[in-house]
């Protein structure tokens, strides 16, 4: 809920809010497992330890799978097979919706950025359509008429966010590598206080503060068609990537079941090891959360 907040001049008697929880719910129904068996000759005559290794790695699958998943819904796509980037609009509220007018993806529509909210673009494309993007060239004086910089897209996030008066503190954003590529291609303009530190982008893994916000580089963003790096200044609205961004408080997930165990298989002279990740997730303020779709021109 929101609180509210009155004027006040002395001798006033106070009014207290009553607190009310916004009643929606959370349904924990994502279920990800893995299992394999060690054969006990191959263990018995390998000079490296396949059973760590292999529980070590698949310990990293589930997570990543957790990551594409989650990364995915909250960027209002979902995955199209196991294992794979989000490449579907999502079209199943999870639960019930925190906002009743957002879509069936649980997003709002005016928090989705596309080509036409760029009104520096003239290209005659579909105002729907992905927004194509470019470094801003060191020397230029004007705003490109057929591309935006990322840092364009970037502040165009915040300033959404800061319209739906979200708190500044916590802010984050992910974006994939493709648009982080162009982000180091911008001018020197960018590498300055904004990154928090003297040394720029640091190894494309974390900026500690660009227009406000924490951001990362992640490959399990969603990706339409040939993703966004198919490159076209126009007419682009089958092959493109999302990021987004939003706040800490704009999504929650609930992790029910995780757990690895390992028994011998009755059939054969092998242990097997089985894992299983029993988890949900819910955006619980879509005014807190802003996407845009864009490929590289």
């Amino acid at each position: 809920m929101e609180i509210s907040v009155s004027s006040y001049a002395r001798g006033t008697q106070i009014s207290a809010q009553d607190l009310d929880d916004e009643d929606f719910s959370l349904v924990v129904d994502k279920a990800n497992y893995f299992a394999f068996k060690i054969d006990d000759i191959e263990e018995a005559h390998s000079h490296v330890n396949f059973m760590d290794l292999a529980t070590n790695r698949a310990a990293y699958r589930l997570a990543d799978q957790h990551d594409q998943e989650v990364l995915g819904y909250l960027s209002g796509y979902a995955q199209s097979t196991l294992h794979t980037a989000a490449d579907a609009v999502n079209t199943t509220v999870n639960g019930t919706k925190a906002v009743s007018t957002a879509g069936s993806d649980e997003l709002l529509s005016s928090m989705k950025l596309k080509k036409g909210d760029f009104g520096n673009i003239t290209t005659t494309s579909a105002g729907d359509h992905s927004i194509p993007v470019a470094a801003r060239l060191p020397g230029a004086t004007a705003l490109p008429t057929a591309t935006a910089s990322p840092a364009m897209v970037v502040a165009r996030m915040a300033r959404l966010l800061d319209q739906q008066q979200v708190d500044k503190d916590g802010r984050w954003l992910v974006v994939d590598p493709v648009f982080m590529e162009i982000l180091r291609d911008e001018d020197s303009r960018l590498f300055n206080a904004d990154f928090g530190e003297s040394g720029g982008l640091r190894n494309g893994l974390t900026v500690a503060n660009f227009h406000g916000f924490r951001v990362y580089s992640s490959s399990n963003l969603p990706s339409v068609g040939t993703g966004p790096g198919t490159t076209g200044s126009a007419n682009q609205n089958s092959n493109y990537g999302v990021i987004v961004a939003g706040h800490d408080s704009a999504v929650a997930t609930a992790e029910q079941i995780n757990k690895t165990e390992t028994y011998r298989d009755p059939d054969s002279f092998a242990d097997i090891v089985r894992g299983m990740h029993l988890y949900g997730r819910k955006i619980l303020r879509p005014e807190a959360i802003v996407t845009a779709k864009y490929n590289a021109a």
